[in-house]
């Protein structure tokens, strides 16, 4: 997929991840639109970056955000939100505004936008998840379903979308980031505070899902080393636990 001259649409876009991959993209000659709930960050990020600012709030904004946005080439589904802390103790509206923001809003968007994609014959829809979503951390059950959910609605779409040989496609792509150094865990209540996994700057994402667009790549772990531990699940579930169990909150999110 080249970004050259390509429609793309950040969700998420005012800091961050999404902030960064725009900076990034306004390098490729893509036309941005860059969506977010601060209008202030999100304005900067658009005047630095060359973007169309979308002021939208995707537990309701959704299909206002689809009609604004209008056709476009690429879609970066990156908006996320969390909470940590014991299940029993999450409130309701905090479950309802994780499964909305990071799995809802997501498949709702692709839905809206993807059709004109397909008649185009041409497209790409990336999904930001997380290592999280791939092998589950504790005090963290709600937002790692959601995350879960982001992979495998992904592999699925990606397999009814499988493009016949010389026709071209729409591409579909999955980021899976470890811990990044953003404002995500401030928003979310609780600070990162473990030692290891040192949190990776939002730059370093921002190039992987670049190149998972320009590539066609179907999944990407940042760093690489996560995709051990999430095959490693899958394929020896018990070593798995136990080493999870022995390591107690070592893992990151």
């Amino acid at each position: 997929m080249r970004l050259t001259g390509a429609r793309v649409l950040i969700t998420g876009a005012s800091s961050g991840v999404g902030a960064a991959t725009a900076r990034l993209m306004a390098g490729t000659g893509a036309r941005l639109l860059l969506a977010g709930r601060d209008r202030a960050r999100l304005e900067a990020v658009a005047a630095e970056a060359g973007g169309q600012p979308l002021v939208a709030d995707l537990t309701t904004d959704v299909a206002a955000l689809a009609e604004r946005a209008g056709h476009v080439d690429v879609l970066v589904n990156n908006a996320g939100a969390g909470w940590a802390g014991p299940f029993q103790r999450m409130p309701a509206t905090a479950v309802d505004a994780l499964v909305d923001v990071n799995l809802a809003a997501p498949i709702r968007l692709t839905r809206l936008l993807l059709p004109a994609m397909v008649e185009a014959g041409r497209g790409h829809v990336a999904f930001v998840a997380s290592i999280a979503g791939a092998i589950g951390v504790g005090h963290e059950a709600v937002y790692s379903a959601t995350k879960a959910g982001l992979l495998v609605f992904a592999e699925a779409l990606r397999d009814e979308l499988r493009p016949i040989p010389s026709r071209g496609g729409v591409g579909v792509s999955v980021v899976l980031p470890g811990v990044v150094d953003t404002p995500f865990f401030e928003r979310r209540g609780t600070p990162y505070g473990r030692r290891r996994p040192v949190p990776i700057p939002p730059q370093r994402v921002a190039r992987a899902i670049v190149a998972a667009i320009e590539h066609d790549r179907p999944e990407t772990y940042v760093p690489a080393w996560l995709r051990l531990p999430a095959r490693l699940r899958g394929a020896a579930p018990g070593p798995f636990r136990r080493l999870a169990t022995a390591l107690g909150g070592a893992r990151g999110s």
